[in-house]
């Protein structure tokens, strides 16, 4: 099956459909999705002249068919920038058809032209499906364990 995929970055005039995939995910990943004044944020903060982060609304022809969020990051050892994937998501009438790996084709081509040295995420350890695509597509499982500290969090460990 050939695969027309197009990527279309965020703008305010698909930004509500940007919101309503991102809250899918949420509700995929089983999590509070944003709230009000988080949404007037990922607006401020990737639409902005200097954005925090860069998001891209798949299209399969006409159709929405997900969403990819990823920022620049540095790797030190390598002495180059990395690309940071913090978010992927296709909507489920579109999952195990290819999509997936033309999304990560995109960022691949995006880290090309940025000059990164490495493409990486972060997965829950419960989403098999992700797993497997991401051994299928070569990927390679990091050794480290992922730690947060969330910003409710903040003022007590800053006391100690």
């Amino acid at each position: 099956m050939e695969l027309s995929l197009k990527f279309k970055p965020i703008s305010e005039e698909n930004f509500e459909i940007f919101l309503q995939l991102i809250q899918r995910l949420a509700d995929y990943e089983k999590r509070e999705g944003p709230d009000t004044q988080a949404k007037v944020r990922l607006k401020r903060d990737g639409l902005s002249d200097n954005p925090k982060y860069e998001g891209f609304l798949g299209f399969e022809k006409e159709q929405v068919i997900g969403c990819i969020t990823y920022l620049i990051t540095y790797s030190t050892f390598l002495a180059l920038p990395k690309l940071y994937i913090e978010d992927l998501f296709i909507l489920e009438e579109f999952r195990r058809r290819g999509f997936a790996q033309q999304f990560f084709k995109f960022c691949i081509k995006q880290a090309q032209k940025r000059g990164c040295g490495k493409v990486e995420w972060n997965v829950l350890t419960w989403n098999e499906p992700a797993i497997k695509l991401y051994e299928k597509i070569g990927a390679v499982r990091q050794g480290w364990y992922f730690y947060q500290i969330n910003k409710e969090d903040f003022t007590e460990f800053l006391k100690e």
